[in-house]
């Protein structure tokens, strides 16, 4: 008896931290996919950085800009967001610094030089 609660205990971890998180991760994916629109900053599976320049609902591609005229077809499932295209929000340390910015203080060493007598 002792051996089933152990398995399913087992079973219930295992779900808990590794079968849930990816579901959620791979919804989140289908989200974006499917919220694609022109000018989003995506990468490919293969490394290739780009703008969606074209997206039809009833088709499984889009077109990826590359390069000033160079578009390419690529399909919808080999796309990822690309995170230096996401603007990085402050953290708190850098927002009360911009706030409140601190004047510099004379260090101990930086005295004013005495006048020599010759």
């Amino acid at each position: 008896m002792s051996m089933w609660i152990m398995l399913i205990l087992i079973f219930v971890v295992m779900w808990l931290f590794m079968i849930r998180p990816q579901r959620k991760q791979q919804k989140e994916m289908e989200q974006f996919r499917n919220s694609l629109k022109k000018g989003d900053k995506v990468i490919t599976a293969g490394g290739i950085y780009g703008t969606i320049a074209e997206v039809k609902d009833n088709e499984r591609f889009v077109l990826l800009r590359v390069d000033n005229d160079v578009k390419i077809r690529v399909d919808k499932s080999s796309l990822q967001k690309d995170p230096a295209a996401a603007p990085a929000a402050p953290a708190a340390s850098e927002a009360k610094e911009a706030k409140a910015p601190k004047e510099p203080k004379p260090s101990q060493d930086a005295k004013e030089p005495k006048a020599e007598k010759y």
